[in-house]
């Protein structure tokens, strides 16, 4: 009987052990997936909730958002109000007081130095972030940065493993660096980048890539065609590559493409559902061979 008993308390053990194993994590982009995979490792369990070929400025609220939020543990968002038309509602739905801003609730963009920043921003200047831009995945050093302030979160709620993720973040900063000399070849001799929206700056800065400025002639603001003329005559005769995202698919890239002979190029701004680290490597890859001509 007593051996029985013991068995039966070793099952239990085993069955606690693993329920407790892995915090369950909420990821808004397949971007912030990634990270949350890269620093949690085995000790978390993420749900995406946007794809990477959807808008996360525009996503609705659905029944199986608030549903996953209500299971969460941890929330990791990008951050910067990138999802403030929807995620906030979604929390609330979800009545999850755990995942409310100061417990399980972590933004990436809060970690890291935010370009575009403007305070005095309204919406007279379309689609802005007063806080500054919030589209930090295509800088992999801020990446790198908000996976170490990820890391210090995830031992708040894990302490047993704070050590443990802390080592996956560094590991993922040295990976990044290591990468840095590649990407910056990549990038070398650009004549420089036509962007739809301000997505793609934090890619230039990084890298060093001249901006010809923006399709758009406000953020959020479909261009018409006396804004596509003057992008036109401002440019013809010379060098430059047009970039946007798979989901920008306005007509009149296409054609300002055509009437500038320049290359163009539709690009995911996340890596695929389930993202791991070599997958945003390859996102990194696919931005960087686009910015010249000859790529």
């Amino acid at each position: 009987m007593s051996r029985a008993f013991a068995l039966l308390s070793l099952v239990l053990l085993f069955l606690t052990g693993a329920a407790q194993a892995a915090l369950n994590v909420v990821a808004t982009t397949t971007s912030m997936g990634m990270l949350a995979r890269t620093v949690g490792g085995d000790r978390v369990a993420v749900t995406e909730l946007a794809p990477p070929d959807r808008d996360a400025h525009t996503l609705q609220v659905r029944p199986s958002m608030m549903q996953a939020l209500r299971k969460a543990d941890l929330v990791v968002a990008v951050g910067a109000e990138l999802e403030q038309g929807w995620l906030p509602a979604a929390v609330d739905g979800s009545a999850n007081r755990r995942i409310l801003p100061g417990g399980g609730y972590f933004e990436a963009a809060a970690a890291v130095s935010r370009i575009d920043v403007n305070p005095q921003a309204d919406r007279s200047q379309g689609d802005v972030h007063p806080q500054g831009n919030p589209h930090i995945q295509l800088d992999p050093l801020r990446m790198a940065e908000a996976a170490q302030a990820l890391a210090l979160t995830l031992g708040k709620l894990d302490s047993a493993h704070a050590a443990e993720f802390q080592t996956r973040a560094a590991a993922f900063r040295q990976a990044v660096e290591a990468q840095m000399p590649r990407w910056r070849k990549l990038a070398a001799g650009s004549p420089g980048v036509l962007l739809y929206h301000k997505d793609g700056n934090y890619l230039l800065s990084r890298f060093g890539l001249p901006s010809l400025g923006y399709i758009e002639p406000l953020p959020g603001i479909p261009p018409g065609a006396a804004h596509l003329l003057k992008l036109v005559q401002q440019h013809r005769g010379k060098s430059g590559v047009i970039l946007h995202t798979v989901y920008q698919g306005h007509g009149g890239i296409a054609q300002l493409a055509a009437q500038l002979g320049w290359k163009r190029t539709a690009l995911p701004m996340d890596p695929p559902a389930g993202a791991r680290q070599a997958d945003y490597f390859r996102l990194m890859d696919q931005w960087l061979d686009a910015v010249t001509p000859g790529s």
